[in-house]
């Protein structure tokens, strides 16, 4: 498939890196020439300079062709336009990055189809909703949900005297196996393997759990957790993260304190979040941070537009002892720092891009795709087709490629967390966790 990429920022690196190992031919087009020539160096995309806005530009990129355009730069107008100028370009799909809360705010100011636009993606939200399931979900790394949040997909670090520590996989799977628990993968020395039955966990591993919505709480005390309410939240930023991640914890009824460096930036918000407390001041101010109680919040999350404040404020919060630390990092290169030095979960909107997008370049029978920050492997939701080769077959005669697993079976309104017996039916929406070499091979089981 040919895509053309606009926006060479942080979140259109991403999504271009994500298209090239599903081996796609990729254009990327951005106005600045440096980004361009970051993007050249570490990707193997062609680059056009220019406006996406212009047709010209978008020609030169080979837009007649293209199966699908992204207009993910940071300026909504640019992508609404850039759309609008492919609009006449058959069989192609629009995607545009919009985030600011104006143009939802009243439906008549944006009608995507009079912008050309077939599908918006508001990576900021789509970041504080998953923010909001990570508070929920206390000491998950990482949360993605399928079937409506019927299934839930975690990321869990195992705490030192944690129930699995030291145990294999088939003796936990025989002492719990009346419970819809499966770990799907184990993350260790920065691999990640989708484990077997004689596969030992240990204190530190990064593990991938597969459950019900109603055993979350039985999979975190497995890891050494326990499930713990959410009532006071402290945020930092006048982002439009912030913004987002503050008035989903208003509509939850979470008492939320939002700190702000911009005076009138505060102000603004303190009048659009009305029963949110509003305070201006320096997310790293430690006497400050203290004095709003940030030791007893059940969850500080750090969300201003610079990564190094955000990572340390974080620390400050969590030194104070803060229940859950959440941090926005948008830099690749400082995840694994994050992780390193003990913050509990780092979320970033060019990862929410492009989860929201990947279901749109992996078409046919895909319905949702999630991915992992640290991490290649992807968890994706296709439904099972008469013209899949495994329907009618159980697991355990499907023979499902090597770096991938069935993660969980939905049956109408039934969830069914498999074992090897469970069988997968024609009309089945089977969520695959899968490692990047196994990615292409699994969905020829899932054929339109």
């Amino acid at each position: 498939m040919h895509v053309v990429v606009v926006g060479a920022g942080e979140v259109g690196y991403h999504v271009a890196d994500r298209l090239v190992g599903l081996q796609h031919d990729v254009v990327v087009v951005d106005v600045e020439p440096r980004r361009l020539e970051y993007v050249a160096n570490h990707l193997d995309v062609a680059v056009v300079e220019g406006s996406g806005t212009s047709m010209a530009t978008l020609e030169e990129a080979g837009i007649q062709k293209a199966a699908l355009l992204l207009a993910v730069t940071n300026v909504d107008e640019v992508n609404l336009v850039t759309c609008m100028s492919a609009r006449e370009v058959e069989a192609l799909t629009t995607v545009a990055r919009v985030s600011n809360p104006t143009f939802y705010r009243d439906a008549r100011n944006l009608r995507p189809a009079a912008f050309g636009v077939d599908v918006l993606i508001n990576p900021e939200r789509e970041l504080a909703l998953e923010t909001v399931r990570l508070l929920k979900t206390t000491a998950a790394t990482d949360v993605a949900v399928f079937a409506g949040g019927a299934v839930q997909l975690l990321g869990l670090m195992v705490a030192p005297g944690a129930p699995v520590a030291g145990r294999r996989l088939v003796d936990l799977a025989a002492e719990h196996g009346d419970r819809p628990i499966l770990t799907v993968a184990v993350e260790r020395d920065g691999a990640t393997i989708v484990p077997r039955g004689d596969t030992e966990i240990r204190v530190g591993d990064h593990l991938f759990v597969a459950t019900k919505a109603g055993e979350v709480a039985t999979a975190l005390e497995l890891v050494g957790y326990q499930p713990a309410t959410v009532r006071r939240v402290m945020v930092t930023g006048g982002s439009t993260e912030a913004y987002y991640l503050s008035h989903l914890l208003q509509q939850h009824r979470v008492q939320t304190t939002l700190l702000i460096e911009d005076r009138q930036r505060a102000q603004d918000l303190a009048e659009e979040l009305d029963k949110v407390l509003v305070l201006h001041g320096d997310a790293t101010d430690v006497e400050l941070l203290e004095l709003e109680g940030v030791g007893g919040a059940d969850g500080f999350v750090a969300l201003t537009e610079h990564d190094e404040i955000n990572i340390l404020s974080s620390l400050v919060a969590k030194r104070a002892g803060a229940r859950q630390v959440i941090t926005l990092v948008n830099k690749r290169d400082y995840i694994p720092l994050a992780r390193h030095i003990g913050l509990d979960a780092a979320v970033s909107p060019r990862l929410s891009a492009a989860n929201a997008i990947l279901r749109h370049v992996r078409r046919g029978s895909v319905t949702r795709v999630a991915t992992f920050e640290g991490s290649d492997a992807e968890a994706i939701a296709f439904t099972v087709s008469p013209a899949s080769p495994i329907a009618g077959k159980s697991l355990a005669e499907a023979g499902i490629p090597a770096g991938a697993i069935v993660a969980a079976i939905v049956r109408g309104t039934e969830v069914v967390v498999p074992r090897g017996h469970d069988r997968i039916e024609v009309g089945d929406s089977v969520v695959v966790f899968t490692l990047p070499e196994a990615a292409q091979a699994v969905s020829e089981y899932f054929p339109a």
